[in-house]
């Protein structure tokens, strides 16, 4: 955000000062006073467990320039009568007033690993601000439009939707000149009822396009290419497309990346084959900024992961390799992960697929649950480890389908599973562990890995 006061944030967003001249700045926002920065107004939120008005003062003294809460707190504060309602208004108007050209990025999987990717690309072009993880909702979004400044060239912003109208209102708050549909899938399938109402959702930012703007679409789902947009049309998978694909032993991919500009060698940093579609689909978004294809196959091929516990590979001192992809999971991101780890125990080492519950899918749940418990045993993945209530499916499924003995186990929490795989893990051995966020097993690769960790 450009430096404004806390007078004007007052005036954009209907609040009043309290404890304040008015004249003091701020550049930024945050709602976390542990990750204030220098500048930030910090957006005390109430909530259940804790009230953000509690730690104003803290925010204060790691430099924020004021507050904005709901009531007068002793400090520099705007006070209104919804932080968060207040925080994507002062969004909008911040970003109405930036140069800046939008990226809006959405579809049921892979969001986070694109958005990095884009942004690793566009830092070619010119100044990038992204997405930090997964900030992608009405908090998280607005909070990245504040990051932007009168310097800021792209902004690349990623898209979640827990229900209709969702995504259409965070392209209100900073109107897409391009949109990236990756896929719909089944995830928050419980939420939504059909994949036909999760693509009326995704669809929202093709919508919010305007008649110049530019789609990039997944050539390859038939529910992304039916979504209705005014704007120009340019396909992943199609348009852009990869030829020659090979893979290493943990699904790194090389490939040719085939554009309708020329042709580059790409190798891929990132683990997982699936992550050759999310670099097409940001190669298309390099082009549309005026890259060559070399310089976007050159970005692609030099692009590392950002955010954390996804796909993220470690090695521990035992000389086991540990895949951290515990952020979230969803039927279509775990079939991915588990072709991975199947891809990695192709050098000879037993793999261990460690997996929590995926969650958010309804009536659905445990037959989905149980389609990944059988694909584990059609993979060949050496030891399942359901870990759980939510995951007995995994279990259950595995056993359907001839697992037996000590191939698969069932075990309740987190903690039992790190004394299960503390006690038969040996050197060379590749663990993956993933479920979804509530599920919380990042604790176990983290345990895994405690000195790799540490050093990061």
């Amino acid at each position: 955000m450009n430096p404004t006061t806390l007078a004007e944030v007052a005036r954009v967003v209907g609040g009043r000062l309290a404890d304040a001249v008015g004249d003091e700045v701020v550049t930024g926002a945050a709602i976390d006073s542990r990750r204030v920065g220098p500048g930030d107004l910090f957006v005390a939120l109430p909530g259940e467990r804790a009230d953000g008005h509690d730690h104003a003062n803290a925010a204060v003294a790691a430099g924020a320039g004021g507050v904005l809460a709901t009531r007068p707190v002793g400090l520099p504060a705007v006070v209104v009568a919804d932080p968060a309602a207040a925080l994507g208004t002062l969004a909008c108007w911040s970003a109405a007033r930036l140069p800046a050209r939008v990226v809006g990025i959405t579809g049921s999987t892979g969001k986070t690993s694109t958005k990095d990717l884009v942004a690793q690309v566009l830092e070619r072009a010119g100044e990038t601000v992204a997405a930090v993880g997964s900030f992608n909702n009405e908090l998280g979004l607005p909070l990245t439009v504040l990051r932007a400044d009168a310097g800021t060239e792209y902004l690349v912003l990623e898209m979640s939707a827990r229900g209709t109208g969702h995504i259409a209102w965070l392209c209100g708050v900073a109107p897409p000149e391009v949109g990236v549909v990756l896929n719909v899938g089944v995830a928050h399938l419980g939420e939504f009822g059909s994949r036909e109402a999760i693509a009326t959702a995704k669809g929202e930012l093709l919508t919010a396009l305007p008649p110049d703007g530019l789609a990039i679409l997944n050539a390859d789902d038939p529910l992304v290419m039916a979504m209705p947009t005014a704007a120009r049309v340019v396909t992943f998978g199609g348009d852009y497309r990869a030829a020659e694909i090979t893979l290493d032993a943990l699904g790194r991919s090389r490939f040719t990346l085939v554009t309708p500009d020329g042709e580059a060698a790409v190798a891929l940093r990132l683990v997982g084959e699936h992550n050759v579609s999310n670099a097409l689909a940001a190669a298309a978004v390099g082009a549309w900024a005026g890259l060559s294809t070399e310089t976007i196959a050159d970005a692609l091929s030099n692009a590392v992961p950002r955010s954390r516990w996804r796909m993220e590979v470690r090695e521990t001192a035992d000389g086991v390799t540990v895949i951290n992809d515990a952020y979230n999971a969803n039927p279509d991101s775990m079939r991915a992960a588990l072709k991975t780890l199947a891809a990695a125990g192709r050098g000879g080492g037993r793999t261990w697929a460690v997996l929590g519950e995926m969650a958010e899918l309804g009536d659905a749940a445990w037959e989905a649950h149980d389609e990944i418990g059988r694909l584990c045993v059609r993979l060949d993945v050496s030891r399942l480890v359901a870990v759980g209530p939510n995951a007995k499916g995994i279990h259950a499924g595995a056993a359907l389908e001839g697992s037996w003995g000590e191939e698969a186990a069932f075990v309740d929490d987190a903690d039992a599973a790190l004394e299960l795989l503390r006690a038969q893990l040996r050197p060379g051995d590749v663990v993956l562990v993933k479920a979804s966020r509530a599920a919380g097993l990042e604790r176990v690769a983290l345990a895994l890995t405690p000195d790799e960790e540490a050093g990061r």
